[in-house]
């Protein structure tokens, strides 16, 4: 059964998310939470999320802002604007809620919205991973996803330029 009219209802406002988890709670389910800029989805993204979505009975994404980006990876990124990388995130069958934050980093959500699992992709300490200390002192946990070699957005780019 598809359900083209709900991906964009996906994607969700702090308040509307609050209200969204606090539901999801009230039946004695699951949130796991990651983030990133998802500028070119390609196959470690969804790998990656894939792995999160494992984790938890919901799973929220929080996609970096343009500005954001721009901070972060340089004035020629992101590719993609906010909004278009969002509905392409909230597409995805195992994606429950999206929300665009404007921080270089996903804290403020964090601290708001205490995912049972933190999740995050890459060669990270757990005491690297932002919002880490505040999910594992709420009782829940943080878990780091492999890293898919050969896949990443900014060798994507490079290739294109080529």
């Amino acid at each position: 059964m598809r359900a083209i009219e709900s991906i964009p209802k996906k994607i969700q406002s702090l308040t509307t998310l609050k209200s969204t988890v606090a539901s999801w709670r009230a039946t004695g389910k699951t949130i796991a939470f990651t983030n990133g800029c998802f500028d070119i989805l390609h196959e470690g993204h969804i790998f990656s999320l894939s792995q999160a979505a494992k984790e938890a009975d919901f799973l929220i994404v929080a996609v970096n802002s343009d500005t954001s980006i721009q901070r972060l990876k340089g004035l020629d990124r992101p590719i993609n604007k906010a909004q278009s990388r969002a509905l392409i995130i909230a597409s995805l069958a195992i994606v429950d809620a999206v929300i665009v934050f404007e921080e270089d980093t996903p804290l403020t959500l964090i601290e708001t919205l205490l995912p049972d699992t933190l999740v995050k992709g890459g060669d990270y300490m757990i005491d690297q991973i932002v919002g880490s200390k505040e999910v594992i002192a709420n009782g829940g946990k943080v878990v780091i996803n492999p890293i898919i070699t050969g896949f990443s957005t900014t060798s994507i780019i490079d290739q294109i330029k080529r």
